[in-house]
């Protein structure tokens, strides 16, 4: 008790310490479901590592799989951002600024049952019994002020584990020997050794000279080997060096303030280099200088508590199937050199090469990951979310990064709310409440790699789906066919594989886009597979369904055209791979443009493929063209391609609006319609510009209802730019024929609903596509009362 300071006691249904990315998207899920919520953060700005403080940008699974980016809340925000913010696409560490932290801040202010304190610092946890936390207690930074703050659930997403560490919850910290578990990536012997903390710069281009001198107590580096030979490389100026990171010999936690001062000298002794020692760089990096530098280390690892299930680095590398997943991850197993700076290398990759058989051992996902890793061993009330969940240190290197944490801290803020509800422990849920929190996190826009919308309430699964035109598939053509500027990545130094969603019975003809400029004739190798779904990875995923050797002749691009005759209806509504085998004398041209769903991939040399580029399509063309766009695909219950491309898409070729209409056979009570747009899936949300708005994604949109004969408008949204978009009809009397008031209800609570066998929905304008395009659409008998309109 510190008897000058103001005392605050508080309650709550739910308490979140941490206010990074994981602990905010925990936060403002447990409060949109209804929860009380209080957000607990020890620093002025939420975001964790992503703030302006630290500068890490959220990355994920997109930043390695096609069409796998996070969606959910943090996808709601780092569209916002890309939409809000006048900077450039962020670069890389270094290139975030305060926009990042008004967008989260502005979410959280519009959050309702959230509330929140920041400058708060946890310091003790006050328990019920041992395995039930009855409080915390938080410092205010500045204000004399000590709270007590009250809960029926906490949720762990501080980092380091301070609550559960407080609490006394079993955690581990370093690296598990090979023969504890048998994981390749760990080492024959265990150790304390974590990997480390990084402090990032900015540098700008001023336009003139600028010199630089390091103060004297700077680290100095004289050796480029140190750069150049041990996965260093300093030659982007602007900054984003992931690999200034410092742990070993000190304490990641106890050590935090040593760590920052010594990160600091370094920082300073690179930037001496580039400016002053390098032969090449400091000509120029002349006009170069530091235009920010952080004084906040951003951790990678730290405590891990134990949790109900104990993750291993074989659960990802073999895409275990959990009966509780509520998450999923797709970063690679990202392990640093323990010691950063001060050992013989950065990261084994970094030295190896990205093709290299380091990395292709490491390349995983995307992965389920289950709800138990998130509970606290033995513990009633207590969750965790971010890199302090139970998992080894070798799958760690996969989980930690912020994209991953986010949705994890979705799922927990999903889970603690649903507890809370039932007034259940979290150690007492049962299968039908964790299949709730799955139905609950796909609502909220989430994917599950293994589950599916089976929503009973869902009145759109039950409906008939009819759309004012249909696309299909007949191909992707390259920039220019005869120009022959192809690029030399179109090589077929590895084989390749295109996947192509089929929409009919039969395949007649599968045409690309060659080219040879040896004087003799090439032949290329094509084989057609069933596969399971966009991240089947497998070089050889069964038995080929034909293969056939084509010939090229001399000469730039031409359309080679390959007779397969092929019965394809044991595969409608799925995808098949076109594989083209190594030819390096062969060119495969790239499609101008990525065909909605449809990815390519190449050969690792290990029985895996990888990503195409940051996810493009090859030239190709199919005949017949594939019904693989219809407006089923609205109820497919996947709100991204996966085993199909689960999206109706308009004909191009006819003009705006166009619309999906649904109907059933007797009228339903409809109070709420939720709608899931494509765009901001494929990759990275680096990947995209400035103030950006997603040409896919529907601008404005009209919704209306059949009634007593007339179409009556009942909802409508101008100027989207969202993912996810919910409707609650009310009348507008606007109808295609004449003024009707409808059949409009109002339930004892208020909220309006209407009574309808048809309604329609019609895109009236996207952001820049020709076509309109709809991932889903749901339609509930009312709207929640914490329904939250997204992206308003």
């Amino acid at each position: 008790m510190r008897t000058n300071w103001r005392q605050i006691e508080e309650r709550y249904d739910v308490v979140v310490c941490g206010g990074g990315l994981a602990g905010l998207c925990a936060a403002v899920s447990a409060a949109r479901h209804g929860a009380k919520v209080c957000l607990v953060q020890d620093r002025p700005v939420f975001g964790g590592n992503s703030s302006s403080e630290i500068r890490v940008p959220p990355q994920g699974a997109a930043s390695f799989h096609a069409y796998a980016r996070e969606t959910g809340i943090v996808s709601e925000l780092l569209i916002e951002e890309r939409a809000r913010n006048h900077e450039e696409p962020t670069h890389d560490n270094g290139w975030i600024n305060s926009v990042w932290d008004m967008v989260q801040y502005d979410l959280v202010m519009a959050t309702p049952n959230l509330s929140f304190h920041l400058n708060t610092a946890i310091t003790e946890v006050l328990l019920a019994d041992d395995k039930t936390v009855e409080a915390v207690i938080g410092l205010v930074n500045h204000a004399e002020t000590e709270l007590k703050l009250c809960a029926d659930m906490f949720i762990d997403c501080t980092g380091d584990g301070m609550v559960a560490a407080l609490a006394g919850c079993e955690w581990r910290m370093g690296t598990e020997g090979r023969d504890e578990f048998g994981e390749p990536h760990a080492p024959v012997q265990g150790s304390e050794a974590v990997m480390g903390s990084s402090i990032h710069f900015k540098a700008k281009d001023t336009g003139r000279p600028v010199p630089f001198k390091a103060p004297a107590w700077a680290v100095t580096y004289e050796n480029p080997d140190f750069f150049y030979k041990q996965g260093r490389w300093p030659g982007e100026l602007r900054g984003g060096y992931w690999w200034i990171e410092l742990s070993v010999p000190w304490h990641t936690i106890y050590d935090n303030e040593r760590l920052r001062h010594e990160l600091t000298r370094h920082v300073l002794g690179v930037w001496d280099w580039i400016k002053n020692r390098d032969p090449e760089l400091k000509e120029a990096a002349a006009n170069y200088a530091i235009d920010w530098m952080g004084q906040v280390p951003g951790k990678r690892e730290s405590r891990r508590i134990l949790g109900q299930y104990f993750m291993t680095e074989h659960d990802p590398l073999e895409r275990t199937v959990f009966p509780d997943e509520i998450a999923y991850g797709g970063w690679f197993i990202d392990l640093h050199e323990p010691g950063g700076l001060l050992a013989p290398f950065s990261e084994r990759s970094a030295i190896e090469g990205h093709d290299s058989a380091y990395t292709a051992k490491s390349y995983v996902g995307p992965y389920g990951i289950p709800l138990r890793i998130l509970i606290a061993h033995n513990m009633n009330n207590l969750l965790m979310a971010g890199r302090n969940v139970s998992v080894t240190h070798a799958a760690l290197g996969t989980v930690r990064v912020m994209g991953t944490t986010a949705v994890m801290g979705q799922a927990a803020g999903t889970a603690a709310a649903f507890a809370v509800r039932e007034g259940s422990s979290m150690l007492e849920l049962s299968e039908q409440s964790v299949r709730n929190v799955q139905q609950a996190l796909l609502r909220d826009g989430c994917f599950l790699p293994n589950a599916v919308n089976e929503d009973a309430d869902d009145l759109a699964q039950s409906a008939a789906i009819r759309a004012s035109s249909e696309a299909k598939l007949s191909g992707a053509e390259p920039a220019d066919c005869t120009s022959g500027a192809a690029s030399p990545n179109e090589l077929l130094r590895q084989r390749r594989g295109q996947w192509i969603a089929v929409g009919s019975d039969r395949l007649e003809k599968l045409s690309v886009c060659l080219s040879s400029e040896m004087e003799s004739v090439q032949f290329v190798e094509a084989r057609l597979y069933a596969v399971d779904h966009i991240w089947d990875y497998r070089v050889e995923p069964g038995s080929a369904l034909a293969t056939a050797m084509l010939t090229v002749e001399p000469g730039c691009e031409q359309w080679v055209e390959w007779q397969l005759g092929l019965d394809v209806s044991a595969y409608k509504g799925k995808y098949v791979r076109l594989d083209l085998c190594e030819q390096p004398h062969v060119r495969w041209r790239q499609a101008e443009a990525v065909e909605p769903g449809h990815v390519s991939a190449y050969d690792l040399g290990t029985g895996r493929m990888r990503r195409l580029g940051t996810g493009v399509t090859q030239s190709f063309r199919v005949e017949p063209a594939q019904s693989c766009y219809g407006a089923d695909q609205v109820i497919s219950g996947v709100t991204r391609p996966y085993r199909s491309t689960n999206l109706w898409r308009s004909d191009q070729a006819q003009p705006m609006p166009q619309w999906l209409e649904l109907s059933w056979e007797q009228p339903v009570e409809i109070g709420l319609i939720e709608l899931t747009f494509p765009g901001h899936l494929l990759r990275d949300y680096r990947s995209y510009p400035a103030l950006y708005h997603d040409p896919q994604c529907p601008k404005d949109i009209t919704v209306e209802a059949f009634v007593e004969g007339n179409w009556v408008g009942i909802g409508s949204i101008e100027g989207n730019y969202q993912r996810r978009r919910s409707i609650v009809p009310e009348f507008t009397g606007q109808c295609e024929h004449k003024d009707h008031p409808g059949d409009i209800s109002e339930t004892a609570e208020t909220e309006k609903s209407i009574r309808t066998g048809r309604i329609r929905v019609t895109v009236q304008a996207t952001n820049g596509d020709p076509a309109a395009a709809i991932y889903e659409i749901r339609c509930y008998s009312q709207a929640s009362k914490n329904m939250l309109e997204v992206g308003k």
